[in-house]
């Protein structure tokens, strides 16, 4: 058996010291599924942090007495100020990157020195730097990609402390066309291992046939052995639910060679298989066992779901033999006040609301995902596209990853694939988001090159990539954004690289996608790009306003407060409304689905505008994780929840001509009160999403009611707010873990003493703490607020602030307390609690 891990860093507490030596205590017998150890830990408490761009000789870096103590994850530019002059400019989110440091110094017991030990970064941004003991251990310029190394043979084993340096050198701006965060910003993670092990990645499972009967899966495993002489093992392979034993195999003994790597590879049949699906996303758990004697050398665990899905040129996308849309969103990496630095409970809230919505689809735009994003995908039951790079050789920012492709590209895709291809919510790969080379046949090449690479490791899921357009798009807005390439044939569509073609907007040649592509099914990558800022509305409300009026033009329109209509009428040029983009895919069995530009606001890239602007207005949520009213489209279209919302809200001047939408579902028709007087019922005509009503504005009680066969549905009430008197605090979750990780996201409301929402407060709120937990984070959703989000005070935007709450690793009781001038202050009550 291997032993329990010894190594304990100068930062574990007594309370874990004793934690491992009672677990060790309890484990030194016969090994069971049960109490195996983990053969990983986390790495990312007790570091520390300098930002420095002076010093690069790394023993003045280690002897500088400037250090800061953090944990990670950490993104060290959410923390710094919005920069008009910021080298990243507004596209970056006007936050300054720069070079920063990290070490952290660490003990391993002398006990484990017959152990390999490997170091795992799961991102570092960007061009990252590792030593470990003063020796260099390599350079990574992705940003976004995973990594380890083995330092095994530089470590110090006993009393001696053992240092690692980190180098995230992102000083080279503009270097991304978004906010990419700083730093480590993702897991790091301390492997200790057998000698004879399952290396990093090391596991294929795939599912060669399926039927309601049986599965037959297959897995694949490579097995290292880093002894200097051979050695004779046993592999065997268990496939679990939970814990219950499914099937297993006899064991497969066999000699490895020294310094050596083999490939094992066993079929198993599952009997009456529990399909994963986006309703039930059910998961297995494929166990590689490496024996010797009576002892288990290694044990590798890969979760794997049972699915079959085919695009097809008819019908779509079809999962385990039924037809699903694919209602799909785009997502940058950000988690909005969090910045790039990933939390799994962030990441969650944002599945979770986009869950309620319907969305059954994530693109990860346009880079290789947090492994924590797609392990709740798998869990929560989502089909993602799983994309790999943003540029190919040609630049789209001054210092982007285009300088790094020649000799970077492939090993950065082939670890992608290496990485992701075991995931249940995987079904598709993308190559490449609207590449500058995609129209010439140099991108042909690249493309064919990539589609193999994709090719040689897995063959059960298509590729495709984000084409704009994909053909000649005859409609002057659209053509004009690509009016050095509209008229010349995109090489890449037809090279035969792609499974699947992929639409970036071009929503007009949608539904002729059989004549242009009569053999290869279809896919809208990315779509819409409609601009709304959260309760701020105009009218008339059934006009459409394209903002910027060319992609290539500096806007000089819009709003002085850089405001964009909540009603679905604004658009980019190159882009389409919301219900329009809907009503085509929606109608039409052969588009298999897409992905919306974008689920949630992120920071950066904030068209129509510039400065004072930092963040995106694309979001169906903003960037606080409020919903916009368009999400309520959606959710009438996409959830079998009964919907009946009402826009806008109801404090306008009296005698003003307002029009006022519902979106509603599970019902014939909407009948709209003011005052108890009713203003007519309205049905959805055609393939209406909407209804609306305008009249003038008069005070008072809005009342919808929706009727189905006469009956009543469901009643909305919007009345008339006074004057703003109270705070509201509402936590997502008023009982949170105790392990200096989770988030409680408590939600804060002004309103009047009726409690009302005011939908025009903009109060400024301060927030002070008590109990064992810090304020994590504040934001609105005002993409021109320029207040720090690591801040304790905020403005609110159109009525409503967030406050994130993160806990410690002491239980106990948080008391969050809310003031703001001229309004009730307010206490909210929140339990952190041990596991």
């Amino acid at each position: 058996m291997i032993a329990l891990k010894q190594y304990i860093t100068r930062y574990f507490s007594t309370g874990i010291f004793i934690l491992f030596v009672l677990c060790f205590l309890s484990c030194n017998s016969q090994v069971t599924t049960s109490d195996f150890e983990d053969r990983k830990v986390l790495f990312t408490e007790g570091w520390e942090f300098q930002q420095n761009e002076d010093i690069t000789n790394i023993k003045k870096i280690l002897d500088s007495d400037s250090w800061d103590d953090v944990n990670l994850p950490h993104d060290w530019s959410i923390s710094k100020d919005f920069d008009e002059n910021s080298p990243t400019g507004v596209g970056g989110g006007a936050l300054r990157g720069g070079i920063g440091w990290y070490k952290k110094s660490f003990a391993i017991s002398a006990k484990d020195s017959s152990s390999v030990f490997k170091i795992q970064f799961d991102g570092v941004y960007q061009n990252s730097e590792i030593w470990i003991n003063g020796t260099n251990l390599g350079k990574r310029p992705n940003g976004y990609i995973g990594f380890e190394y083995d330092i095994t043979r530089y470590l110090k084993f006993g009393e001696e402390e053992n240092v690692i340096l980190v180098k995230a050198d992102n000083n080279d701006q503009p270097n991304s066309r978004w906010y990419s965060g700083s730093g480590i910003y993702r897991n790091v993670w301390l492997k200790k291992l057998n000698k004879v092990h399952v290396p990093q990645w090391g596991t294929f499972v795939t599912t060669p046939e399926i039927n309601n009967e049986e599965a037959v899966v297959n897995i694949k495993a490579k097995i290292a052995n880093q002894f200097s002489a051979k050695k004779n093992i046993s592999v065997e392979i268990k496939i679990l639910n939970g814990d219950k034993l499914i099937t297993k195999t006899k064991g497969s003994e066999f000699q490895i060679s020294s310094n050596n790597e083999n490939e094992v590879e066993e079929q198993l049949t599952i009997t009456n298989p529990k399909l994963w699906s986006v309703d039930k996303p059910f998961l297995y758990t494929a166990q590689v066992n490496i024996i010797q004697g009576d002892e288990v050398l290694d044990r590798y665990e890969t979760k794997f779901g049972i699915r079959d899905f085919k695009f097809d040129l008819e019908k779509g996308f079809i999962l385990n033999g039924k037809s699903l849309k694919i209602r799909g969103v785009c997502l940058h990496h950000d988690l909005g006040p969090l910045g790039a630095a990933i939390n799994t409970r962030a990441i969650e809230r944002q599945l979770e609301i986009l869950k309620e919505m319907g969305v059954n689809g994530i693109r990860t735009a346009h880079n290789p995902p947090a492994p924590e994003l797609l392990d709740l995908c798998d869990q929560m039951g989502f089909i993602v596209m799983d994309e790999a790079f943003d540029m190919w050789t040609k630049s789209k920012t001054k210092s982007d990853y285009s300088q790094y492709w020649e000799e970077w590209h492939e090993k950065d895709l082939r670890d992608l694939i290496k990485r992701d291809r075991n995931h249940a919510s995987v079904f598709m790969w993308s190559i490449g988001n609207e590449i500058q080379e995609q129209w010439s046949e140099e991108g042909a090449k690249i493309g064919n090159e990539l589609s193999e690479v994709v090719k040689s490791m897995d063959t059960t899921r298509p590729v495709t990539a984000g084409m704009n357009p994909p053909v000649h798009v005859s409609d002057e807005e659209v053509t004009i954004q690509f009016e050095e390439t509209a008229d010349q044939p995109n090489a890449l569509a037809g090279s035969g690289a792609l499974d699947i073609i992929g639409y970036n907007y071009a929503h007009q040649t949608w539904e002729k996608h059989q004549l242009n592509f009569p053999n290869t099914p279809f896919i809208a990558t990315e779509t819409t790009s409609g601009l709304q800022t959260r309760g701020y509305y105009e009218f008339p409300s059934d006009t459409t306003k394209i903002w910027p009026v060319r992609w290539d033009k500096k806007f000089t329109g819009g709003n002085k407060d850089n405001t964009v209509s909540a009603f679905d009428q604004v658009r980019t040029p190159w882009g389409s409304l919301h219900e329009t983009s809907w009503k085509i895919i929606k109608k039409n069995d052969f588009l298999s689905g897409f992905y919306i530009w974008t689920g949630f606001d992120y920071l950066g890239e904030p068209t129509p505008y510039e400065w004072p602007s930092r963040s995106s207005y694309f979001g169906v949520i903003d960037l606080a994780g409020f919903p916009k009213d368009v999400y309520y489209m959606y959710k009438s279209e996409w959830s079998k929840d009964t919907v009946l919302h009402v826009l806008p809200h109801w404090n306008w001047e009296k005698g003003k001509t307002v029009d006022v939408w519902a979106y509603y579902n599970n019902a014939d028709e909407v009948e709209l009160f003011l005052n108890g007087e009713s203003k007519g019922t309205k049905r959805k005509q055609d393939d209406d999403l909407h209804v609306m009503w305008r009249f003038p504005f008069q005070p008072g009680t809005l009342k919808a009611v929706s009727r189905k066969e006469g009956k009543i549905v469901k009643e909305t009430i919007i009345e008339t707010a006074g004057s703003a008197e109270k705070l509201v605090l509402s936590p997502d979750r008023k009982t949170i873990k105790a392990d200096g990780k989770d988030l409680s996201f408590v939600t804060v409301t002004i309103t009047d003493k009726q409690g009302n929402i005011v939908p025009r407060a903009n109060h400024n709120i301060s927030f002070s703490l008590e109990g064992p937990g810090k304020i994590y984070g504040v934001a609105s959703g005002d993409p021109t607020n320029h207040q720090s989000f690591k801040g304790t005070e905020h403005t609110a935007l159109n009525g409503k602030c967030l406050v994130i709450l993160k806990a410690d690793e002491e239980a106990g009781t948080l008391k969050l307390t809310a003031t703001a001038e001229g309004l009730e202050k307010t206490s909210v009550i929140i339990q952190s609690k041990n596991k």
